[in-house]
């Protein structure tokens, strides 16, 4: 809007003058303050601020625009023109470029202010000095191409201008991405790149160095706004995130840059991105200097990446490692020589040379104010008289480095960029025209939009080699140097290269970057980091914090059975059935597979315990085979005695069948054979104890008992209650067989193999017969339990068959309360346990008497301690 008001009011400046106009003459070959002119056949306008007013102007709407005063001489604009200069001096002395034709230049102070390019611009285009729009005055040489301007916002402006009459444009500074539409800007073009290809590299830096978390300062004028924007854009589309992004006027309020301060002292993003031209950015630094802002890194867009006025030792502290970037340029042999050899006396014509003078010299000529502007504006004192005489040796390292001459260069080719347009436009053959068929344009006739073909097409090689032409948009090959502000041991800020970037290779070769050159603003060559929060490792996962951006987030361990194996993962994932995550949670493993096995210790145990307890039944089953004569052994019922060892042996031996894999096998026959074989120990101990006492009442006088004391009586108690057992294990086993599972529902991380019973109701019910009857051995035992204990053995009985239940009440709740091989060891414990308590209180005491005691093991013996009792 701001544009459009100071365009309208130049109009209406221009219309209100242009009666003064009717009889003043129209050359602008006269000298004045604000312009510097070389004739030429053809002409070379250039909008360059040779003087620079950093206050903001004040416009009264109502009246015509004055020309508004501009304090401090720039002296590299000045190096501006002498690149022009010195650009055109070799082109009208090259006889391969446009022979005989000499270009010339016309040269207009802009000062840095919108209204001053705008006027300028109308002036070189109708010729005169008041312009009257539309009117071009007198005959003079052609006008080819305007150089300019400076700044983006007012570039576009121009542009805008020279649209409408298609006169070439050749900005030297100008990268704003809108100037590249062609349907706004038809004859615009630039010799340096774009802001977008700018943007893309300030975005992969960022990448390139890994920072997530960085704030963005920009200004407020076309080159700050849309630079930013695009570099905003990419930068989220690749995950980084800002802390911060603020803009800040081309003329900073005080409440303004303290308000940024502030925001980037507090904030704790490390890399700070700023899109500004140097002049709008001092205020800030300055304020930030003296906040003693400190531990940032700075990232430099081109427009102050080479700032001469932030090149004093006092932003040196803060500024160290910056990072900034600058179009390619390249050194232009013979430009510095031609530099040193300007001089007052030598240039009667040149009306800034002793500005620059003074500017470089630090002093003033007489008769003149003794002051001298700095670059920031500041006016400084000075009571050195200029001679002439003054050499230009030391100044020239202070202003004219290899990165401070970037316009130069580009001022160089724009100028080169004409004269091979130009020489083309006359290289046209008659009846091949463009334009006409049987015409071609001629330097004294061209119209502006014809140069304008012939410079969309141009392409050319420099002295140094390098290629110049312009793509559809009007940019030129898009080239970048990386630099790195270093402190020099003065105290001072040097610019070292430190990579480049060239947009016309490939995407993984575009840019390049020399790591160990960079020199931090930090001890070491480690590369600062910068992120809102630090990078979840494999293991975890990243959870959003509330209502902040999505580079800040915390960390969270991947829930149970779950994993993740790549940093910053945004969720974790489940394990396959038969794989759990190990203790890092990084990766699924095999679960550990548990079974009682004989390769751990519990299985190891459990299984010499079982082989040594039936190698121990074995040998008394031997013991009572070799005494099978003896008293001892033939009053206990031999028969039943070598069943009852024959059955402890066995269920000794089917404690086996639960240790190890489980197979199906092992898993069809252990409960039942442990069943089995239990429910015959415990009918052969109750078929003993039936005959203990029957043999007991059959002694009595008149006994009808005598008759029951055959083979009988145990065969039948034996064999009724061992097929019940078979019975119900048979249907067990026919309905509902048990069979190996893999059981991963019990423990987490854990495959339990086991016996899956099939049927918890035909297990208890087995369990339950075989209770059944070791109670009633029980209770036949221990009503017979004062029999005399030479004859029968009845107390034994009790004793053993009361350890049995004892070990079996005990087996319930301790088999419900355990899982996996710790419920098949109680039930081995309770296998070996209970037959154990038989063997022992049944058949040791009577190893004793038949190994030991061998005296004892007589009939006498065994009668007499009755008929003793008796008496």
């Amino acid at each position: 809007m701001n544009v459009v008001l100071v365009v309208l009011l130049l109009i209406l400046s221009v219309l209100s003058q242009a009666v003064e106009a009717q009889g003043q003459g129209c050359s602008l070959k006269s000298p004045r303050k604000t312009r510097y002119y070389q004739d030429g056949d053809v002409l070379i306008g250039a909008l360059i601020p040779m003087h620079i007013n950093w206050q903001q102007p004040i416009y009264h709407y109502t009246e015509p625009l004055q020309r508004q005063p501009c304090p401090a001489f720039s002296v590299l604009s000045y190096g501006w023109v002498q690149a022009l200069i010195f650009a055109l001096s070799e082109i009208n002395a090259n006889q391969s470029i446009l022979p005989n034709v000499t270009l010339g230049f016309l040269v207009y102070d802009t000062c840095l202010m919108l209204e001053h390019s705008l006027q300028s611009t109308l002036q070189m285009l109708t010729g005169q000095e008041t312009p009257i729009l539309n009117y071009q005055c007198g005959h003079g040489p052609a006008l080819s191409a305007i150089f300019g301007d400076t700044m983006s916002t007012d570039s576009i402006a121009v542009a805008r201008l020279l649209g409408l009459y298609r006169q070439p444009q050749i900005s030297y500074s100008s990268s704003s991405p809108i100037l590249s539409n062609k349907q706004m800007f038809p004859s615009f073009f630039r010799t340096v790149p774009s802001d977008d290809t700018q943007a893309q590299l300030l975005a992969e830096l960022v990448i390139h160095f890994g920072w997530t978390w960085i704030g963005m300062l920009s200004t407020e004028d076309d080159y700050g706004r849309m630079g930013s924007q695009i570099l905003r854009s990419k930068l989220l589309k690749s995950g980084v995130c800002f802390a911060f992004d603020e803009s800040f006027p081309s003329v900073s309020t005080e409440s303004r840059v303290l308000f940024i301060t502030k925001i980037v002292k507090r904030s704790s993003a490390r890399v700070i991105l700023i899109f500004s031209s140097d002049p709008y950015l001092t205020p800030v630094m300055k304020e930030l200097v003296r906040h003693n802002v400190s531990g940032k890194v700075w990232i430099g867009s081109e427009g102050w990446s080479t700032s001469p006025i932030l090149l004093t030792e006092g932003f040196a502290k803060m500024l160290k490692g910056t990072i900034g970037l600058t179009p390619h340029t390249h050194q232009i042999s013979g430009f510095t020589e031609f530099l040193l050899k300007v001089h007052p006396s030598t240039l009667p014509d040149d009306i800034f040379v002793k500005s620059f003078w003074e500017q470089a010299i630090g002093c003033h000529w007489p008769n003149q104010e003794s002051f001298v502007a700095l670059p920031s504006g500041e006016l400084i004192q000075t009571n050195l008289t200029c001679t002439g005489n003054e050499k230009l040796e030391k100044f020239s390292s202070k202003y004219y480095d290899d990165f401070k001459l970037r316009n130069h260069y580009t001022i160089y080719n724009a100028a080169y960029v004409v004269a091979h347009s130009l020489m083309n436009m006359v290289s046209c053959i008659p009846g091949q025209g463009f334009f006409h068929k049987d015409k071609c344009a001629t330097l004294r006739t061209f119209k502006p939009w014809q140069l304008l073909h012939y410079m969309k097409s141009v392409r050319f090689k420099n002295k140094m080699g390098e290629e110049m032409y312009f793509d559809e948009h009007g940019n030129p090959p898009s080239i970048y140097s990386v630099l790195n502000w270093q402190i020099r041991p003065d105290g001072g800020i040097h610019y070292v290269k430190v990579g480049t970037f060239d947009a016309r290779s490939p995407t993984e070769q575009k840019l390049s970057i020399n790591m160990s050159a960079i020199q931090w603003n930090q001890p070491g060559t480690e590369v600062p980091r910068s992120v809102c929060s630090e990078s979840c490792p494999s293991g975890f996962w990243k959870a959003a914090q509330k209502g902040q951006p999505s580079c800040c987030f915390n960390c969270n361990p991947c829930s149970e059975g779950e994993i993740s194996n790549e940093t910053d993962s945004i969720s974790c994932w489940a394990c396959p059935s038969e794989l759990w995550p190990n203790w890092t949670r990084t990766e699924c493993i095999p679960k550990r597979i548990e079974y009682l096995s004989y390769h751990e210790p519990l299985g190891a145990t459990l299984a010499s315990v079982a082989s040594l307890s039936s190698l121990s039944t074995a040998a008394i089953l031997l013991v009572f085979l070799r005494n099978c004569d003896t008293a001892i052994v033939k009053a206990n019922n031999r028969e039943l005695t070598y069943l009852l060892l024959g059955s402890l042996i066995l269920s000794f031996l089917c404690s086996f069948f639960f240790i190890g894999v489980p197979r199906r096998i092992t898993c069809l026959l252990r409960q039942s054979a442990f069943g089995i074989i239990f429910v015959l120990c415990v009918s052969c101990v109750l078929a003993k104890t039936i005959m203990v006492v029957l043999a007991f009442n059959a002694t009595k006088p008149n006994s009808k008992m005598k008759r029951w004391l055959g083979p009988s009586v145990p065969v039948v108690t034996i064999s009724v209650g061992t097929l019940g057992q078979v019975l119900l294990c048979f249907v067990w086993l026919l309905l509902c067989p048990p069979f190996p599972e893999k059981n991963m529902k019990v423990r987490t991380g854990v495959i339990i193999f086991q016996c899956n019973e099939c049927s918890e109701a035909a297990l208890w019910s087995m369990l339950g017969y075989l209770g059944f009857l070791a109670c009633v051995s029980f209770l036949v035992a221990f009503l017979a339990r004062k029999l005399p204990d030479s004859f029968n053995e009845a107390k034994w009985i009790t004793f053993s068959m009361l350890v049995f239940l004892s070990v079996w009440l005990s087996f319930i709740p301790g088999y419900l309360s355990t899982q996996g091989k710790y419920m098949v060891a109680v039930e081995v414990f309770a296998i070996i346990s209970s037959s154990a308590g038989l063997l022992i209180c049944i058949f040791f005491p009577k190893c004793y008497i038949i190994v030991l005691r061998p005296e004892r093991n007589t009939r006498e013996h065994i009668l007499g301690k009755r008929i003793i009792k008796k008496k």
